[in-house]
């Protein structure tokens, strides 16, 4: 797992023929398989086999084999695996790229699909084509992605947004990460609420209410959860006593921890030390 936690994610696609970043995300552990980020791009999470549970902003999406699920622009995104088998096939792109008149309409697609037979259809084939790995095989891709897109948007437009939503909707995202990096920087000291709405000139109700809003859960959970990963690495390499790692992140009440750690991870901290049953 990555170790940072700085949510803006910043792409660049500099190839003009292909600028799309596609890739396969095959995992089978329990856990977090990518971080909690955010950029312009849209991101499309298809499942090729098992399932996942993706989180856009607050909302838990279970994605089935077959289901294509898509991270609209400026959205907090994370994805988790329960332990079994899976594997979704990524594709990461501007719609600036594939179309100007497409992307100045600032179209926000359904977030979930499931089984649609066409998508079904498009997917298995550039599944086929990067698993071949022939010549011509990006190009069948690319032209694959854009009957995507076309697809998406006569079907499967929720809405658009005007200019204005849309810029104020980034920089409700640009404020927030300024909090989530200096909980990321300073995660094993206390940190208040009070502390976190200063940073961003806002009241602590107002603050509260943001906050939740974008991560889906109170600061305070958010904090234990980066302060949990952070233990889960640090047992996971054995050199320290849980005592010491409990400490070392934040947490000075050791059976507080230690009930936190197993709610997040499905095991006591001794026993991820010694099986290292963590990601």
């Amino acid at each position: 797992m990555a170790q940072t936690l700085a949510l803006y994610e910043k792409k660049i696609l500099n190839d003009e023929e292909f600028p799309i970043q596609l890739f396969r995300n095959r995992f089978r552990q329990r856990g977090q398989y990518f971080d909690l980020h955010w950029h312009e791009h849209i991101e499309l999470h298809y499942v090729v086999s098992g399932h996942t549970t993706i989180k856009l902003e607050q909302e838990d999406v279970l994605a089935c084999q077959g289901d294509l699920v898509i991270a609209n622009s400026s959205i907090l995104h994370e994805g988790f695996c329960d332990g079994t088998p899976m594997e979704t096939l990524v594709a990461i792109f501007n719609m600036a790229d594939f179309s100007r008149e497409l992307a100045d309409k600032n179209i926000i697609f359904q977030p979930h699909i499931q089984n649609d037979p066409e998508i079904v259809r498009i997917m298995g084939t550039i599944s086929g084509e990067m698993l071949r790995q022939e010549i011509g095989g990006r190009l069948v891709c690319k032209g694959c992605l854009l009957q995507l897109v076309a697809y998406l948007v006569r079907h499967y437009a929720r809405e658009m947004l005007d200019q204005e939503d849309s810029l104020r909707r980034r920089k409700k995202l640009e404020r927030l990460n300024i909090v989530y990096q200096y909980i990321e920087r300073n995660y094993s000291g206390p940190i208040g609420n009070r502390e976190l709405a200063d940073l961003i000139h806002v009241s602590e109700g107002r603050f509260s209410h943001l906050f939740k809003e974008s991560a889906g859960m109170a600061p305070l959970q958010y904090i234990n959860k980066v302060r949990l990963e952070k233990a889960a690495n640090l047992l996971k390499r054995g050199d320290y006593t849980v005592a010491e790692v409990a400490n070392a992140v934040g947490f000075s009440d050791y059976n507080h921890f230690g009930r936190l750690f197993r709610r997040a991870f499905g095991c006591t901290p001794m026993e991820a030390r010694k099986n290292s049953r963590i990601v």
